[in-house]
């Protein structure tokens, strides 16, 4: 068993379900509609449509309005999840298979 060995041990839970619920209405989109929603949500279009730009913006939906109390997120190397780390622990938050196929693929993906 793993114990808490700090404040920032003790708030990842909170943080990983609020991420998880920010990325629930991604998970049976296709890229097309990922992209709508991001669009919607973030009030901005793609401008570069690079891998970087679709994972960037992914990440900030996820990552929208939830206390991070020290944690830091990316999108790991193969955009399977977000990577959280700030405690003496890590954690990966898996990200759907349409999700993934958006940020490594675009709207090509479908």
């Amino acid at each position: 068993m793993i114990h808490p060995k700090g404040t920032a041990d003790l708030l990842l839970a909170p943080v990983a379900v609020e991420i998880d619920r920010n990325l629930q209405r991604f998970r049976t989109h296709t890229p097309e509609e990922i992209e709508n929603e991001l669009q919607l949500e973030l009030d901005q279009p793609l401008i570069e449509n690079t891998r970087e730009e679709r994972a960037r913006r992914i990440l900030r939906v996820a990552m929208r309005d939830v206390q991070m109390h020290g944690w830091e997120g990316h999108v790991n190397y193969d955009a399977s999840a977000i990577h959280l780390d700030g405690g003496s622990v890590s954690l990966d938050i898996a990200l759907s298979p349409t999700v993934r196929q958006y940020i490594e693929r675009g709207l090509t993906a479908a």
